[in-house]
């Protein structure tokens, strides 16, 4: 049984824009992402990204907080994310 004080392990996906010229505020929260900033069109793509992208977890039948360094690569890639916008690959995977 987990304690009171013992927390549930979470993962996230972080989106921000930086190309806000209209002065509007965007923010989309969703049960796994959170997407801050950026034009109308920037924030739509960043939309989509995280749709997509927890489409393909369902899919695999996990959530985020289950796959690997290496699956986080794979479903990046998946849908469309080249590597310029991913973390270096880690040594250990």
């Amino acid at each position: 049984m987990v304690q009171p004080n013992e927390r549930e392990k979470k993962s996230w996906l972080l989106g921000v824009g930086h190309d806000n010229e209209d002065g509007h505020l965007r923010i989309t929260r969703g049960d796994n992402f959170r997407l801050f900033g950026g034009s109308e069109q920037t924030h739509e793509v960043m939309q989509e990204t995280a749709v997509k992208f927890n489409e393909r977890l369902r899919d695999r039948g996990k959530r985020l907080e289950e796959i690997t360094k290496a699956e986080f690569r794979d479903i990046a890639h998946e849908i469309g994310l080249s590597d310029k916008n991913l973390p270096p690959p880690p040594a250990d995977d």
